[in-house]
């Protein structure tokens, strides 16, 4: 689960390792989607955005929805944080990331791919 403020390159080569893992681990049933976090006048351009965003960067796997600039409330997604990520398994966070505006870089990129196999079922793993 993916909360994003914006689109940028970082959170582009994020997505698309994301949704490529999705695609590789559908048989331990992983999912993923990205909730972009926006006022209602952004939230209407992305309405329109995000289709043609996904069609170029071929994402196929992982759902892009929206969402008030807040996010859901129990959620209590950081007001500075640019991208927070949550990987979790049967309602149990196994890693959180939370990144300002530009510390989402492919170092970090390469660290929340890494944490995957920690959502995945023992029994899938192969």
């Amino acid at each position: 689960m993916i909360f994003a403020r914006n689109i940028d390159s970082s959170l582009t080569s994020l997505v698309k390792k994301i949704d490529a893992a999705t695609k590789e681990n559908s048989s331990a049933k992983m999912g993923s989607f990205v909730v972009f976090l926006a006022s209602d006048d952004d939230a209407k351009k992305m309405e329109v955005s995000l289709p043609e965003y996904a069609k170029k960067e071929n994402i196929k796997s992982l759902v892009l929805a929206i969402d008030n600039v807040a996010g859901p409330q129990a959620y209590n997604i950081a007001k500075d944080a640019e991208v927070t990520v949550v990987l979790y398994n049967k309602r149990t966070v196994k890693a959180n990331y939370a990144f300002r505006k530009g510390e989402l870089n492919e170092k970090a990129v390469e660290a929340i791919v890494k944490d995957i196999p920690k959502i995945l079922e023992k029994d899938e793993k192969k």
